[in-house]
């Protein structure tokens, strides 16, 4: 299974943890421990770690790396750099408690979060949140999303753009909004679901989740996001939503036209190959035949 981890990938002793990743001197100064102090804080005996898949975020990342710890709920953060042509790596080394990996080669967006996810288990994640690090989504509704899964309530919360109804005023291109509004519509027909999105990248995940969803035959493409909800609901999971606000700017992140364009179409094929796996016409990896 390409989602086990090893003994070795588990959390240990907090003390032999922060030894060994911050040296005595670091740890004198006042501002890291304050830092520390935070990160090591579990939610309800639960490890949280924060994913972000980065490209070129080298203007964003340290905005949002620093929201994201303010927030005092997250014991990590794994940042997956995808061969930026910046100093993103840089940056991120830079940042305390926090591991950089970093793709020779673009993998794609897909491919990108493969490595989150599989890294953040190799962690002892129990709680697994993508971020993305160009702060279109803000990260002060991580605690409401951590709490939503620590508690038990959800194994997925999805930080949505449309509820609120504030989406426009934010920002979003009319193009993407009436694309968004259009595929949910099909998809929530042909998935059998009720979302008010499918397209937001920000996610919360149950460590167990990951681990049954066969992710690795996702694409590596954008689609993978489509792809991953569709097989969360095939194996019978339910899916929470939390308002998220809507932030564009030149900084942030965004497909263009053409590439939306495949992107859409690879939605709508994830949605007819889930109806007629659900049909039993097809058997497709992406759908595995569930045990009874």
């Amino acid at each position: 299974m390409p989602w086990l981890v090893s003994e070795a990938g588990k959390r240990g002793g907090r003390q032999k943890w922060q030894t060994r990743l911050f040296p005595a001197k670091i740890l004198a100064k006042p501002n890291i421990r304050n830092i520390i102090g935070r990160c090591s804080e579990m939610f309800a005996g639960k490890k949280v770690v924060v994913v972000m898949p980065a490209y070129n975020a080298a203007q964003t990342l340290r905005q949002t790396y620093d929201e994201v710890m303010e927030q005092g709920v997250v014991d990590r953060v794994i940042v997956v750099d995808d061969a930026s042509r910046d100093d993103t790596v840089a940056i991120a080394q830079a940042l305390p408690n926090v591991r950089v990996h970093r793709h020779p080669q673009n993998r794609g967006y897909g491919g990108n979060q493969k490595s989150c996810y599989r890294l953040a288990l190799e962690e002892g994640a129990d709680i697994v949140i993508m971020v993305h690090p160009d702060y279109q989504y803000t990260p002060k509704l991580l605690p409401a999303m951590v709490s939503l899964i620590g508690n038990d309530l959800y194994p997925c919360v999805l930080g949505s753009r449309i509820l609120g109804g504030h989406s426009l005023a934010g920002g979003m291109p009319i193009w993407k909004y009436i694309a968004n509004r259009f595929l949910t519509a099909a998809e929530n027909i042909l998935l059998g679901a009720k979302l008010s999105e499918y397209h937001t990248g920000y996610r919360a995940f149950h460590r167990k989740l990951l681990e049954e969803l066969p992710l690795d035959e996702n694409s590596d493409d954008f689609v993978f996001d489509n792809q991953m909800l569709a097989q969360i609901f095939w194996y019978g999971h339910q899916i929470a939503e939390v308002s998220c606000p809507t932030k564009y700017f030149p900084e942030a992140s965004s497909i263009n036209f053409r590439r939306s364009m495949t992107y859409g179409i690879g939605c709508m094929a994830t949605g007819l190959t889930f109806r007629l796996a659900k049909w039993g016409l097809i058997r497709p990896r992406l759908f595995p035949q569930l045990k009874k």
